[in-house]
């Protein structure tokens, strides 16, 4: 990439550029600069780049009067290149945000480090355990009490025995019946625990979600209690098999990482939490289990690293932002991990213009994100790829968002399907699956208002040559997925899955805890619904009904980007299905609703945890 050349000669100041002339140094113009001086400028502005704009060279041509950034690391594995260009008219204007490290509103995030738990598997009498905080997962079952109002079950009777009976009284003070959600903490003489919690669990607890919800129950009761030490044992969990227990303890393991976590980087005060090491008793121990706790770890850091990118406002998070952090993930594990960040101009070139047409209005530049995760040894046997949408932030356009539930105010979260496409490619560049190649990619822009954004009325080719028809500029994320799905078939993958907050269509439908799923590969719908029945994260299949097509036919270009209000989600979805090879097996999933818990207003992180379980059954 160099100066934009043809445009200065197309406006007979091509002469003009290469003495003095408006240069644009990081959103602002200079005029009337000598080169020196600018030479001393651009190594000034080079210094604030974001880290994945280094730059190499600053070269000097008589010709062209080029200043060109080349990306220089070391690692091979990681590319990008990037342009400063001349502004050969006066007319031009001041384009804020380009290359400026401030933010709106001079917001930063604090760079707080987010706890680490110490977690340990034991075989202990839970008599003997010594520490802040034992706490006790119980069903509705377990807390059942004979005529002497004494417990039945084994592990609670021991308990209530070695505290004099106390256990059993302050329960039924307290009412405690073990049903979901209930929780009491007790500081009661006689244990080397300094406090018993009896965390409820229900009328019976068998999936990894249940479990999972002990997990931060436990975190939340160390929280009130400021537990250090803290252990989790099941009153029941006898005829448990080796594989359950591998399940439940990892469950647990993550709930607490989950539940330990508070985004406070943009709080002016925050606490830290006190929990420091977990202890789980009753579901063995061995290398295996302490694999499988690993991988939890790993995974709910993933998770918390999705929660923190769509909690992050868009004056923060812009797309350049999102590509530094994408470039991170590359540069933490450059071993199995490599880097591509396309510029709009690079963009151009692949005639992406469904994508572009989106980015148009915006003063923050588009990037388009292409992370690529090969095994370290061994054959390949799968090729697939995550396609996230990233809109960092989305006004509508000129169909902008207005009017009680718009959710103007929550936009930030537009690119919560590019959090859970990153969030696994962290947790993969951990974990190092064997056998399997993974492309994470990324349209990332922002959806905005201004003179050279796209109306309704305009058409937009795609770079598959397909022409498309705004009719409503408030659709733009799949006008985005249109141009990533066809580069995600152009890596020659063998299966795709893209994930997108795309309609509130989904959210009607399947309320705020279900994701959509759309596909006509029955093996691959198969595949993603085992994984989520290990995640514990909850999706619903859709139809994909072909005759809804009729509603998204252009009379002038080859389609529309909108159809009619009935069956919102599933035009969305055959949108998207004519950007897909149709021989590569494909899954769109609208985690709209779940994407964002609105009673705590921050984000879940939701979709992470299935796409790594996916990734790793491709794996084996």
């Amino acid at each position: 990439m160099g100066w934009p050349r043809k445009w200065c000669q197309r406006t007979n100041q091509f002469k003009k550029c290469n003495a003095f002339e408006a240069h644009v140094i990081g959103g602002f113009i200079i005029n009337n600069i000598d080169y020196p001086t600018l030479k001393k400028m651009v190594a000034t502005i080079v210094a604030s780049l974001p880290s994945f704009l280094l730059a190499s060279s600053v070269a000097h041509s008589s010709s062209t009067s080029s200043l060109i950034f080349n990306k220089l690391r070391s690692s091979s594995r990681l590319r990008f290149s990037f342009a400063v260009a001349p502004l050969c008219s006066r007319r031009a204007k001041f384009m804020a945000h380009t290359l400026a490290s401030a933010n709106l509103g001079l917001t930063q995030p604090a760079n707080i480090e987010n706890p680490k738990i110490a977690f340990a598997a034991k075989e202990i009498d839970v008599g003997e355990w010594k520490g802040d905080m034992l706490a006790v997962g119980v069903t509705e079952k377990d807390m059942t009490k004979d005529e002497n109002s004494k417990f039945q079950n084994s592990i609670l009777k021991k308990l209530d025995r070695l505290l004099g009976g106390l256990l059993a009284e302050v329960s039924s003070e307290e009412d405690f019946t073990g049903k979901s959600g209930q929780s009491t903490v007790l500081r009661l003489p006689g244990l080397g625990s300094k406090r018993v919690g009896l965390i409820g669990l229900g009328q019976s607890a068998a999936s990894p979600s249940a479990f999972r919800g002990l997990g931060e129950a436990v975190a939340a009761a160390a929280k009130t209690a400021q537990a250090n030490s803290v252990a989790v044992v099941l009153a029941s969990s006898e005829g448990l098999s080796n594989e359950s227990k591998l399940g439940i303890a990892s469950a647990i393991a993550s709930g607490a990482v989950l539940g330990i976590h508070e985004d406070n980087r943009y709080k002016s005060e925050s606490k830290k939490p006190q929990l420091k090491s977990l202890d789980i008793l009753g579901l063995g121990t061995g290398p295996d289990l302490e694999k499988k706790l690993k991988y939890a770890e790993d995974v709910s850091s993933a998770i918390v690293f999705g929660r923190e990118l769509v909690n992050s406002p868009a004056n923060v998070l812009t797309p350049a932002a999102l590509a530094e952090e994408a470039s991170k993930i590359a540069s933490s594990y450059s071993d199995v991990i490599s880097a591509n960040i396309l510029t709009a101009e690079q963009c151009k070139e692949l005639k992406m213009g469904s994508y572009l047409g989106v980015a148009a209005a915006s003063d923050n530049p588009p990037y388009f994100i292409h992370l690529c995760y090969k095994p370290l040894s061994g054959p390949i046997k799968a090729k697939l790829a995550l396609v996230g949408k990233g809109l960092t932030f989305d006004s509508g356009g000129y169909n902008i968002k207005t009017g009680p539930g718009c959710s103007i105010d929550v936009m930030k979260i537009d690119m919560g399907g590019s959090a859970a496409v990153l969030g696994s490619a962290k947790a993969l560049g951990q974990i190092k699956p064997p056998g399997v190649e993974v492309h994470f990619i990324v349209a990332s822009c922002e959806n905005m208002i201004s003179g050279t954004g796209m109306r309704p009325g305009d058409i937009l080719t795609a770079s598959n040559g397909k022409t498309i028809e705004v009719n409503n500029t408030d659709a733009e994320g799949r006008l985005t997925l249109a141009d990533a799905l066809v580069y995600a078939c152009n890596q020659g993958v063998e299966k795709i899955v893209d994930l997108a907050t795309l309609t509130g269509a989904c959210i009607v439908a399947l309320g705020p805890s279900i994701a959509g799923v759309f596909t006509p590969s029955d093996e691959l719908a198969k595949e993603v619904f085992e994984a989520s029945e290990i995640s514990g994260e909850k999706f619903w299949r859709m139809p994909l009904e072909e005759s809804y097509w009729e509603s998204m036919k252009s009379g002038v270009a080859d389609m529309v980007n909108t159809g009619g209000r009935p069956g919102g989600a599933i035009t969305t979805a055959l949108f998207l299905k004519q950007f897909v090879d149709e021989k590569v097996q494909w899954m769109h999933i609208d985690l709209a609703g779940p994407v964002w818990n609105e009673k705590k207003r921050v984000a879940t992180g939701f979709g992470v945890s299935t796409l790594v379980e996916w990734v790793l059954k491709n794996s084996s």
